[in-house]
């Protein structure tokens, strides 16, 4: 079986209702004559087909419905529970087509529930199609001829599923910008469960999204462009256009990637703030708390307002943020960024400026051990922001 269909195979069993595999008997597949006995399957998956009353209540229990198999045609099916052998068939395939022959003794069978009568049957015929699918889910051979339990699946399987499924999808070569941020935030809530993380451990978080829009955006590159690499290129010419346009699409999504996904925290963490707001001589800070409102009302108290600049790295670009907020000349000026050091030199300059770094908590150790007590987590300019807005 080619790759893309055991891909299938698993992302059928990651998004269906339920799911259950076996390896086929030679009775199972005809060899034996039995033919019309049909596939014998283990009494522990009935519950994907009848509740406990159903079971209790009916001696024979049968159920119509219809199987695609390996993502290519259709056929109806019966499904019947015979309780003076307890056991259960899928039979009555009909006419035509059979989905089963001799040859496939010994393959593994995977029966996914999409509804209440509606399924996908796959069979898996080599050894390599078998173990990826195995490996995927954590199942050795003899944890076959059950129901599959999808939380032993390996993260790495899920995330790449994800991944493909959301490369699937694109209309375009290459998402914007914010739906690249968003779909790498997606995968991370659904794959390791990890959204609360955006209120209890923001540095995480924001590092976890940043390296998963990477992971994203490579996949990208390599479905839109590993064909041409690797047919190679016909000049200097040729090559050099195609490396300029990888690196410049790479450095416009890094410089919006930082944004997207501190306001992500922000919303996660019911913060009040306007982004890209727009202050005196049309100059605009990244984000403005509590919003741009509240800076041009005179009234507003400047200890309550707050700006935050974000900057992937700020080695040579940190003096930028010196003059976005006439009102806010004389605070503390903040700025996020994914640098990884600074020299003491340049922190001295800083915090003659009143600039605060806030930078992940993971990347403090590669600044000045006497300086880092200067640097702000994310997780604390998270909660002073929410402190001066009185969120609880």
């Amino acid at each position: 079986m080619n790759r893309d269909i055991t891909t299938k195979v698993i992302g059928a069993v990651l998004n269906g209702e339920s799911s259950y595999c076996k390896f086929l008997s030679a009775n199972d597949s005809g060899e034996t004559g039995g033919h019309q006995s049909g596939i014998l399957i283990s009494k522990s998956a009935k519950s994907m087909l009848w509740s406990n009353a159903e079971m209790r209540e009916n001696h024979i229990l049968k159920k119509y419905g219809r199987i695609r198999w390996q993502d290519d045609y259709d056929m109806d099916c019966t499904f019947t529970w015979y309780e003076s052998k307890n056991e259960l068939r899928i039979t009555g395939f009909g006419r035509g087509k059979s989905p089963l022959s001799a040859e496939f003794t010994g393959a593994l069978f995977v029966l996914v529930t999409d509804s209440e009568d509606e399924y996908q049957g796959y069979i898996l015929n080599t050894d390599d199609d078998i173990e990826q699918f195995l490996d995927a889910f954590g199942l050795t051979p003899a944890e076959t001829n059950r129901p599959i339990e999808i939380n032993r699946i390996n993260p790495e399987i899920r995330e790449k599923q994800a991944i493909d499924s959301f490369i699937e999808t694109l209309k375009v070569d290459f998402p914007a910008s914010a739906e690249m941020s968003q779909a790498a935030r997606i995968i991370q809530y659904e794959v390791y469960l990890n959204r609360p993380l955006a209120v209890k451990d923001p540095d995480s978080i924001l590092l976890r999204w940043t390296d998963q829009e990477y992971t994203l955006f490579r996949a990208i590159e390599h479905a839109r462009y590993g064909d041409i690499v690797a047919r190679g290129f016909s000049s200097v010419d040729d090559f050099v256009t195609m490396a300029n346009r990888v690196l410049n699409r790479r450095k416009s999504r890094a410089g919006k990637s930082l944004e997207h996904h501190l306001a992500a925290i922000f919303d996660e963490n019911k913060i009040s703030y306007t982004a890209q707001a727009v202050t005196e001589g049309n100059k605009k800070p990244d984000f403005m708390f509590p919003s741009e409102k509240a800076y041009h009302d005179m009234t507003f108290a400047i200890e309550k307002l707050c700006t935050l600049a974000a900057k992937t790295t700020c080695k040579d670009r940190w003096r930028q943020i010196l003059n976005e907020a006439d009102r806010l000349r004389d605070e503390n000026k903040y700025l996020c960024t994914m640098q990884q050091g600074i020299s003491s030199a340049q922190m001295d300059e800083m915090q003659a400026e009143k600039v605060i770094l806030v930078v992940p908590k993971a990347y403090h150790s590669a600044y000045p051990r006497e300086k880092r007590d200067r640097i702000w987590t994310l997780g604390k300019f998270v909660n002073y922001i929410k402190e001066m807005e009185g969120i609880v």
